[in-house]
């Protein structure tokens, strides 16, 4: 009997050791440990398994989730997913925020600089001249803002406006024995180019500022773009199916009382490349856009420099200013020729001599005088401006590169976080929505037409997502403008005039007008070098104040035009 009772003894202590397992393995202690770090209640959490023919979602079959539990569960799925995407695109929408602000104010504070500058140079060296006619140039600096911020303005109209204008005032000045009739002066005008009246020099600057200021405004547009862009796509909230896929990846686990095993990486990329299908549509135009702008920056940084060519406009404009008076009388005897000889009406009016009412009346500053602002002053800040503008100009390619094929691989991004893969080594101990076991599918190909196979998320490749093929038309848009903007063009006034050969404010022009690569990288757009712009910009504002006054002639004549 006794042999009996031992043989018994030991077939059931096995048997009892086993049962005591088996009921510790199916225990729901880490499910609702877990389940409480979410902040969940636990009220209706089971301690122990319990059979799964209720799961909608999960494997039904013994199971630590309830109904309710599910639910939960399968909203926190859509919530973390939501956020993921948000998270993983953060670095992409910084840079554009950050990037816009900074170019934007650049350029804004550039033109702002480039007025005041003007202006502050023409009244140390035209003194009330200036004064009485600063409309003229204050007028030019409203329209390029004007342009710069958005409107709908024809830049080649604004300056070929500015030209004739001052031509205008200036033509009387110097010729002040002569009565002109308002169609006399637009005569005038409409020669200013063909008779090289200011020199060469409008054709030059124009030429410049227009492609400048469209690089600039194109690139500070992209960037606004690019900004929205990643903004409205980040912002997903996923369809049923797919958030039943990502409860289905995340929290099933939970359900099979494995609430630590996380999904394995090719599960992840298949459940990401069906709810992320149409972004990755967005790739190609978007890595098309990004391409288009490193050509603009590569164009803001050589020779469509708008720094390089607003810096000395205050100078440009005083040569072209200076050429007309020392060719005065040339000047007028062309204009005579074209335009026809202009009725006299000159007479003296006073016996003071021309010497001394100029002496009483017009001062320019001395070129060893010094300035309000000292040159070192001056100089420090340029130097400060442009190093910190080649700086950005560096950063901002570097960080455009990196966001390049950014939506085609947001999935590979979102799946190599530590909070969802956990980055497994083995491939056999993760979750593969059934069990801890490798998993088998292959993975799809990016984009919502190669979802029809998708082995995790049921998509519709009929329905595209009608919110992200509208910013892929806004990025093909952008584009085109960004391509435009690299050969100078503006895609606002392409083709709208036929009187002009250039059609348009930087819109093309002919052999006679158009730059050549030498007129670009001039003195002013070339490359920064320390020694070279020091030189510039310490020359800049004496040259300005040497240039020379008005002849006794002109403000004579001024004098009696605004009485």
């Amino acid at each position: 009997m006794l042999w009996m009772e031992a043989i018994v003894f030991w077939i059931t202590v096995p048997v009892i050791l086993c049962a005591g397992a088996d009921v510790k393995a199916r225990s729901c202690s880490e499910v609702r440990k877990a389940y409480s770090s979410k902040g969940f209640s636990l009220v209706n959490v089971p301690y122990q398994e319990i059979a799964g023919e209720h799961l909608r979602i999960c494997p039904q079959e013994y199971t630590c989730c309830t109904n309710e539990m599910e639910d939960k569960l399968s909203e926190e799925s859509k919530v973390e997913f939501e956020n993921l995407v948000e998270d993983t695109s953060r670095f992409v929408r910084t840079t554009f925020v950050s990037w816009h602000k900074k170019f934007d104010d650049f350029f804004r504070e550039l033109l702002k600089n480039a007025e005041k500058s003007l202006n502050n140079i023409f009244v140390r060296t035209y003194g009330m001249l200036y004064m009485h006619n600063s409309e003229v140039f204050q007028d030019l600096f409203i329209e390029l803002r004007r342009y710069y911020t958005g409107g709908n303005i024809n830049l080649e109209e604004i300056l070929n406006d500015f030209w004739t204008r001052l031509l205008e005032r200036m033509f009387q000045f110097i010729n002040p024995r002569h009565h002109f009739s308002e169609d006399y002066l637009e005569c005038v005008g409409k020669y200013l180019d063909q008779l090289k009246l200011f020199g060469d020099l409008p054709r030059k600057l124009k030429t410049q500022v227009i492609k400048a200021l469209i690089a600039a405004r194109t690139f500070v547009q992209g960037l606004s773009v690019g900004r929205d862009v990643v903004n409205k796509v980040s912002k997903i909230s996923p369809n049923p199916k797919c958030i039943r896929a990502l409860m289905k990846m995340l929290y099933c686990p939970y359900c099979r009382g494995l609430p630590s095993v996380k999904p394995c990486n090719n599960y992840c990329l298949n459940v990401m490349k069906g709810c992320l299908a149409n972004q990755a549509d967005l790739d190609i135009e978007w890595n098309l856009f990004i391409d288009a702008m490193l050509l603009v920056v590569d164009r803001l940084e050589g020779p469509f420099n708008i720094e390089a060519v607003m810096d000395p406009m205050d100078v440009k404009i005083s040569e072209a200013v200076t050429n007309l008076q020392e060719n005065s009388f040339q000047v007028s005897e062309k204009v005579f020729a074209t335009c026809g000889q202009p009725k006299s009406s000159y007479s003296l009016r006073s016996s003071r001599s021309y010497s001394e009412r100029y002496n009483n009346r017009f001062h320019s500053y001395n070129p060893d005088e010094k300035p309000t602002i000292t040159a070192a002053t001056s100089l420090d800040r340029l130097r400060t401006v442009w190093r910190t503008k080649q700086n950005a100009v560096t950063e901002i390619k570097e960080k455009l590169k990196v966001s390049q094929k950014f939506w085609s691989t947001l999935p590979q991004s979102i799946c190599k976080e530590e909070r969802i893969t956990g980055r497994l080594p083995n491939e056999e101990e993760c979750w593969n929505g059934h069990s801890k076991a490798r998993y088998l599918p292959e993975i799809m190909t990016d984009g919502l037409i190669n979802q029809i196979n998708n082995p995790e998320v049921e998509v519709d490749i009929t329905k595209p997502d009608t919110s992200v093929r509208q910013q892929i038309m806004a990025l093909r848009v952008m584009t085109n403008k960004l391509k435009n903007a690299y050969h100078g063009n503006d895609v606002n006034f392409q083709d709208t005039s036929e009187e002009t050969s250039g059609s348009g404010s930087g819109s093309g022009c002919n052999d006679d007008i158009c730059p050549t690569e030498n007129d670009f990288f001039t003195t002013e757009a070339q490359p920064f070098d320390s020694d070279r712009r020091e030189d510039e910009f310490s020359a800049a504002p004496q040259m300005s104040r040497s240039l020379p006054a008005l002849s006794i002639c002109m403000f004579v004549a001024l004098e009696g035009y605004m009485r």
